[in-house]
């Protein structure tokens, strides 16, 4: 159970974590390129995160399919 736990809290503290990188780009990051970069719009950022988070999503379930199948062997 012990080990359980920490992998939990560690998941939790990177979670945390992005949460916070998340935060500071919505509020700085995003907004420093639509001022210095005019052509690149609010959709082309939406549009990559969106990309982004497809592709997390996609290793994710590539990795528990995955390690589903090793530990049948």
């Amino acid at each position: 159970m012990g080990e359980r736990f920490k992998i939990f809290a560690m998941f939790a503290l990177f979670g945390f974590m992005a949460g916070i990188i998340a935060k500071a780009t919505y509020q700085n990051v995003i907004p420093w390129i639509i001022a210095n970069f005019p052509t690149v719009g609010l959709d082309w950022i939406l549009s990559g995160f969106a990309g982004a988070f497809l592709t997390i999503g996609l290793v994710m379930a590539w990795a528990y399919v995955s390690g589903s199948l090793r530990s049948e062997k």
